[in-house]
Formats: C-alpha cells, sequence, structure tokens
C-alpha cells in the first residue's frame, strides 16, 4: 500500500493540535461511559423485573454502541468527521438527561433508551483515535491513536468520582444527579470537539478506493478485526459482570466504584507510551500481549472473590484491553489507503462492538445462572482463538517477506 503523498513532506503540527482536542474530548467521552458502568447494572437490579435483567441497560449501551458505528462513517464519509462528532455528542448529553428522567420515574425502559443513546455517543467516541491518526506520518499514526486513548487515563478518575460526589444528592433518587452531570459533561465536550480541524472529504475521495470486502479478505484485516472483536468483547463481559458479582458477595457500592475508577484507568493509562511499544516491536506482538493478560485477568477472577481479586482482575484485563486494542486499531490502519479510510474503519467498529454487544446481553445471564466463576471460564477459548489467528497471520507475513 502507498501513501497519498511522500511520508517524508507530511507536516504533523495541525494533527498534534487534533490530538490535543481530541484526547480532551477522549477523557470526557470516557467519563460518560464510566458513570454507566459503574451504576447501569445495580439501577437495572432495582428497576428491572427480574435480576437476569439486571445488566441488560449495559447490554443496550453496548448495542447502541455497535449499531452506532455505521452511521457514523457514513455521515463522517458525506460531512467530514467534525459533523458526526457533534451528533455523538448530542447523543450524550441526551443520555444523561434520559436516564434522569427514568431514575425519577423508575422506568426500567426508559433507562435502557438512555443508555442506547450512550452507546451511540460512545461509538461516535470510538472514531476519535482514528481521526487522529488522519493526515499522520506514519511513524507518528500509532503514537496519534495511542494519545488520545490516554485521555481516558482521565476519565477512569473523573467518571466514577462524579458517580461518589453526586449518587446521593438527589435523594432517593440514587444516581439521578449522576447522570445530570453527565449531560453537562457531554455538552463541554460538543464545545471541545466544534475546534477539531477535520475538513469533509473532497469528492473524488468518495468514489475512490477498493471495494469493502477485497479489502476485508486481506489476513492482516481479518486478524486485526478478529483481535480487536476478542480484546473488547472480554473486557466489557468482565467490567459489565464485575459491580453486580461485587455486590452478590457482599462488598459494597464504594468498592465497586473504586473497581471501576482503576479499571478504566488501567485501560487507558499505558497508552501514553503502548505508541512507541508499538513502533518498536510491532503491532502484532503488543495484541498477543493484551490478549495474554487478559487471559490472566480472567485466572485472577476465577481464584478468589474478595474486593483485592476483583480490583486486580479489573486492572489486569484493562491493561490487557490497552494492548489489544490500541494494537490492533493499529493493524486496521495498515491495511486501508487514506481514501478508503471511512468506511473500513467503521466496517472494523462494526464488526468489533456487534460482537461486543452479543458478548454483553449473554453476560447478565451467565452471571445471575451459574456465578461470577462462569463468566470469567468463558474468556478463555475466544482468547486462544485470537491468538491462533494472529499467529499464523504473523508467520505467514514472515514468509512472503523472505520469499
Amino acid at each position: 500500500m502507498t501513501a497519498a503523498i511522500a511520508d517524508d513532506s507530511i507536516d504533523d503540527l495541525q494533527v498534534r493540535r487534533n490530538v490535543l482536542r481530541l484526547a480532551a474530548a477522549q477523557a470526557l467521552t470516557g467519563a460518560n461511559a464510566s458513570v454507566i458502568f459503574a451504576t447501569g447494572s445495580i439501577i437495572g437490579a432495582t428497576l428491572a423485573p427480574g435480576m437476569e435483567f439486571a445488566t441488560l441497560p449495559i447490554s443496550i449501551y453496548v448495542l447502541g454502541l455497535a449499531c452506532g458505528t455505521l452511521p457514523t462513517g457514513m455521515i463522517s464519509r458525506a460531512f467530514g468527521r467534525r459533523t458526526a462528532f457533534v451528533i455523538g455528542a448530542a447523543c450524550g448529553a441526551l443520555c444523561g438527561v434520559v436516564a434522569a428522567i427514568a431514575i425519577l420515574q423508575a422506568s426500567f425502559a426508559l433507562f435502557c433508551v438512555a443508555t442506547f443513546l450512550g452507546g451511540l455517543y460512545a461509538s461516535v467516541a470510538m472514531s476519535y483515535r482514528f481521526a487522529a491518526a488522519d493526515g499522520a506520518s506514519v511513524a507518528y499514526r500509532p503514537k496519534a491513536i495511542s494519545w488520545v486513548m490516554a485521555g481516558g487515563v482521565f476519565a477512569g478518575v473523573l467518571g466514577p468520582q462524579l458517580v461518589q460526589w453526586t449518587m446521593d444528592i438527589w435523594p432517593p433518587y440514587l444516581f439521578a444527579a449522576s447522570f445530570v452531570a453527565q449531560a453537562i459533561i457531554a455538552l463541554i465536550a460538543m464545545a471541545i470537539l466544534l475546534g477539531v480541524d477535520a475538513p469533509r472529504p473532497a469528492a473524488t475521495d468518495l468514489a475512490a478506493g477498493r471495494p469493502l470486502m477485497e479489502i476485508a479478505r486481506q489476513p492482516r484485516f481479518i486478524a486485526a478485526a478478529l483481535c480487536g472483536m476478542v480484546a473488547y468483547t472480554i473486557m466489557n463481559f468482565m467490567m459489565t459482570s464485575a459491580p453486580l458479582a461485587m455486590k452478590f458477595c457482599g462488598l459494597t457500592l464504594s468498592d465497586s466504584n473504586f473497581g471501576i475508577q482503576w479499571h478504566v484507568v488501567a485501560m487507558y493509562g499505558p497508552s501514553f507510551f503502548t505508541g512507541a511499544l508499538i513502533a518498536r516491536f510491532g503491532a502484532a506482538r503488543v495484541v498477543a500481549v493484551g490478549l495474554v493478560l487478559e487471559a490472566t485477568a480472567a485466572g485472577i477472577g476465577l481464584s478468589g472473590i474478595s474486593a483485592m481479586h476483583f480490583w486486580a482482575a479489573l486492572i489486569v484485563v484493562g491493561l490487557g484491553w490497552n494492548f489489544g486494542f490500541v494494537g490492533a486499531s493499529a493493524m486496521v490502519v495498515e491495511t486501508h489507503w487514506p481514501q478508503e479510510r471511512n468506511k473500513v474503519q467503521a466496517f472494523n467498529d462494526f464488526l468489533v462492538f456487534g460482537m461486543m454487544a452479543m458478548g454483553s446481553f449473554s453476560s447478565g445471564h451467565l452471571l445471575a445462572s451459574y456465578g461470577w466463576s462462569t463468566v470469567n471460564l468463558v474468556v478463555f477459548p475466544p482468547l486462544a482463538l485470537a491468538l491462533v489467528v494472529l499467529g499464523l497471520t504473523a508467520f505467514a507475513n514472515r514468509r512472503a517477506r523472505t520469499a
């Protein structure tokens, strides 16, 4: 694949400005997601008609994430990424308002509508990482992706603390004020995103490029998409179940908030150096480390049910997600031409979050019916499959280079 412009002629200065704005927006968007993950299953257990539906609001959030990926790509392709970003932030503000109303009215269905809107917001936010790489030099692309993801470190602190500070402000409506604050944060993110330089694609680019299925048949794209799917699904599977599992095990809401806070920090903290690791060792090796870390997290989850076991499992699965997902994203960027980026990136995210949605819908049933140990056991087969496919692809690439 050859770039449209010689790499040595690219000036990364404007890209760096975009990265700063996108990292700030990532922090605020991630805080919104943290509020949903920290409270969703607990609110669900209060409002749902049965305990087996307790994690449904989070699963609906993931469904919204999956449903929003292809429209995000189409809007970005037709009108530019900035338009998609603003629409996404508007969905985030609506999420907070609708969720607060749902809590006030004790409406489980309305709360699920709110989390769906939150998922649409998150689906747009997932394209921030690819937007950061637009126009960047080859050397700077993985760093741009990882620096935007690093904005989530702030989200890991802000989101759970926001819940802690606001959950009791509006008695007896637990968490209602948390979602009002979430809506305000989404509006702040919108203001930041308005300053991102993301012009509408040129008319010539809209018709250019290869057919999507031709790109998707590349072994490297298949490996990248599969690893991204597995890395994200496993992380979400464990994170969705953990707060409710901690409640079942007699742990406190503060214990749960603390675990989610450090889980999100672990998800995004490594992004300060993940890009450098990818540049040094290659994306495939970084992905492999991430998948192994996720398997390690499941092993920790199987070893005990104390607060420390839950916290350690959540932290390690967060680290594994970062290496696996950022590495897989860097692999995707290597498989398409610049004019193909919107459709290929949206298709990749549709695969990732579609699989994540299916996993999320099953997590509540598994936890309610079989317990936390089963949730941890089922993660091993998909991790093994992803590692095998990644290894076979790397082996084939080495053979092709030496042939």
